[in-house]
């Protein structure tokens, strides 16, 4: 019995979920599809419940929020994108890709050439039939030389994209790249219909789950369900709202008293207290979250790898886990691939703190008097400024002195992050190495925020992007977090769990953690029980 039969069987019989059958496919290079017939006898852990409106109260919104995938950066605008857009693939609460708008794909050999089968069941919200020409656009949109789009660099690799016919897409890659499927899961390639430009972006067109009836960026977006969504078994609330409140603990408190059922980054310094409040629940997953501190290696005195290394061996990571994460999260090694990813270097030294080696490396750069500016905001991650705090403080044991400027959150993600030269920042991280290292540390990547340039590892990147033997791509990602850690232009002190709050009239069920929020998906898996 081949191997895809045997998971067939294992289907039918319950003993395994849809999603786990679509995953161990996909991790077997077989074809990822699901027909009808085995949907039909696939066994249900439960029974969603339709209804009632979802209040979502989140961080991560501004005024300056657009609806263009290209330009969205943070929580708000990710959420209300993935509540009336879809991706070609979506990744699950295990991490493995799964199709979405894609039906199936399939590799030619080498990886170089991918072959996209799209779902014939789909509609837009204006009743137009989903077809390549909307696949092929949605992805130009952030290709080329002049797009300003914060995908692009993930998406440079793609040399053309082609319909053969009007449901199938096929992309051939400058070189052979075993995780693709992955890329196109990525909250910016949602896909919207053909010729959509302008004003037109903001009025949230897609195929997803629920359609917007408003949104008011940083403050308030509100949606409700899409009566002809195809995924049958999703987006089971009639509305959802999604409201900006950046001060956790005015989020804290709309929770408490029932204005909201559910917040993001949760306050950690109170979970003791939410933990004795009845009618609510703690989310707490663990994914590839890590706060980073990127300083611009392009300006003085940040150039200088001396400097570079001085401020990370100031920083006393497990100060900051404790203080900061209260124990919820692990130590970061400054390099953003985080220990429950697949090509972790687990051999690569912990870099601890050593004011001592800070002290020496600041003095070789002749800064030891130099005043260094660190620029934060809680609009960064909850607790930015704090951990600020606490790098000038341990800083000033070698003798680096640091001044924390308190920034607005309002508008910190465009006037701040990656204009000031030193600053606070946080990545929810991604599925993959080669997704993280391209979207924040090659050289031509729009999200560089290190304005990093480094000869060796780009080239090593590259390399491992297209090597399939899993023993040398796991070398070659290994050196890559070496020279970043050793070279490159961030401090990460710490990986963060997601930690979140809700009420307990939510059926939660396993949460996804490569984004927040249940893969920022909670609007289209979660539901209220009956």
């Amino acid at each position: 019995m081949s191997e895809q039969k045997h998971l067939e069987c294992l289907l039918t019989q319950g003993k395994i979920t849809r999603r786990d059958f679509l995953a161990r496919l996909s991790a077997l290079g077989i074809t990822a599809t699901l027909s009808p017939a085995l949907l039909t006898t696939s066994v249900s852990a439960a029974t969603p419940q339709k209804g009632g409106r979802l209040r979502l109260g989140v961080a991560g919104g501004s005024t300056t929020d657009s609806l263009d995938p290209g330009k969205i950066t943070d929580a708000m605008a990710q959420s209300i994108n993935w509540q009336v857009r879809n991706c070609l693939v979506e990744v699950d609460h295990k991490g493995h890709p799964v199709p979405e708008l894609a039906e199936s794909w399939e590799p030619i050999p080498g990886a170089a050439k991918w072959m996209f089968k799209l779902r014939q069941d789909v509609e837009f919200h204006n009743g137009k039939a989903l077809e390549a020409e909307d696949v092929i656009f949605s992805i130009n949109h952030h290709r080329g030389k002049d797009s300003k789009s914060a995908a692009k660099g993930i998406v440079d690799p793609i040399q053309d994209i082609r319909a053969d016919g009007n449901h199938i897409v096929v992309f051939t890659l400058k070189e052979g790249n075993a995780d693709f499927p992955f890329i196109l899961s990525d909250y910016h390639l949602t896909i919207v219909p053909a010729g959509t430009t302008g004003a037109e972006w903001e009025k949230g067109a897609g195929t997803g789950g629920y359609v917007l009836v408003s949104h008011e960026p940083g403050y308030n977006a509100l949606t409700k369900r899409n009566p002809n969504y195809w995924k049958q078994s999703r987006a089971h609330f009639d509305e959802v709202e999604t409201i900006g409140i950046a001060d956790v603990t005015a989020r804290a408190t709309a929770l408490n008293t029932g204005q909201i059922d559910a917040m993001n980054r949760f306050e950690l310094k109170t979970i003791h207290l939410l933990k004795r409040v009845t009618g609510l629940q703690i989310i707490n997953v663990t994914g590839n979250r890590h706060f980073s501190i990127p300083m611009l290696t392009d300006r003085e005195p940040f150039n200088d790898n001396d400097v570079r290394l001085a401020l990370k061996y100031a920083i006393d990571r497990e100060h900051v886990l404790q203080q900061i994460l209260r124990g919820y999260g692990s130590i970061g090694n400054d390099h953003p691939i985080g220990p429950n990813q697949k090509y972790y270097a687990s051999e690569l030294p912990q870099r601890k703190y050593d004011p001592d080696k800070a002290r020496f490396h600041m003095k070789k750069a002749g800064m030891l008097d130099y005043p260094f500016q660190l620029h934060g905001a809680d609009a960064a991650f909850g607790g930015a400024v704090d951990a600020a705090v606490l790098f000038k403080e341990h800083a000033a044991k070698a003798g680096i002195k640091i001044e924390v400027v308190r920034e607005p959150n309002d508008g910190y993600w465009e006037n701040v992050w990656m204009k000031k030269p030193w600053v606070m920042c946080y990545w929810s991280g991604r599925a993959t190495a080669d997704w993280m290292f391209s979207t924040a540390y090659a050289q031509d990547s729009p999200w560089n925020d290190s304005f990093w340039k480094n000869e060796r590892f780009n080239k090593l990147l590259r390399e491992a992007r297209a090597e399939l033997d899993d023993d040398k791509r796991s070398e070659l990602y290994a050196e890559c977090q070496k020279i970043v850690r050793d070279e490159g232009g961030v401090v990460i002190p710490v990986f963060a769990n997601w930690i979140e709050a809700a009420t307990n009239k939510l059926n939660i069920g396993n949460p996804a953690g490569n984004w927040e929020m249940d893969g920022q998906r909670a609007p289209e898996r979660w539901w209220f029980k009956s």
